[in-house]
């Protein structure tokens, strides 16, 4: 990989730390415990994700092949420790607004990621850009579908429904 590949790896780091930071934000300032524990677990995937980057960075300016390929099989997803059914509604409010900062954190990223695998011509570079892709891919579309429910909960708290 070149420098501007290697570049990309240090921002994808910076953007799972950012991501880890707004969790662990998120799941402290929650009231309920269904609440804290979802942002939380995310907080927690984001820093399996950090440390994976962190490895693979190493290996690859440190140029050891076989180690580079064996951490493109390592498996990074997520523990699925936390089911989005048991999320409580009573915290809609805080939760709209952090699930919809959430996912515009997610698109975000995405669109990085893919403009970084359209520009290079490496193969193993492409391959793992579009890793990061399905990472936060899978993000998005836990965040789109649980802000959904939580925009209905929170609009019919405000007396909004059935409009």
């Amino acid at each position: 990989m070149d420098i501007e590949e290697l570049s990309v790896i240090k921002q994808a780091i910076l953007n799972e730390l950012e991501g880890y930071e707004f969790y662990k934000m998120a799941g402290n300032q929650a009231s309920s415990k269904e609440v804290k524990v979802a942002f939380l677990e995310l907080a927690q995937e984001e820093m399996s994700h950090i440390n994976w980057l962190n490895e693979l960075f190493n290996k690859i300016k440190g140029g050891k092949e076989d180690e580079i390929t064996l951490a493109f099989l390592a498996d990074t997803s997520s523990p699925k420790i936390f089911t989005w059914e048991n999320l409580d509604r009573k915290d809609a409010a805080m939760s709209v607004s952090a699930f919809g900062i959430g996912i515009q954190m997610e698109r975000a990223s995405i669109q990085f990621y893919m403009k970084a695998e359209e520009k290079t011509q490496s193969l193993d570079s492409k391959k793992l850009f579009g890793k990061l892709i399905i990472w936060e891919q899978a993000h998005l579309d836990q965040f789109a579908s649980q802000y959904e429910k939580l925009k209905e909960d929170w609009w019919t708290e405000q007396d909004y429904a059935p409009f």
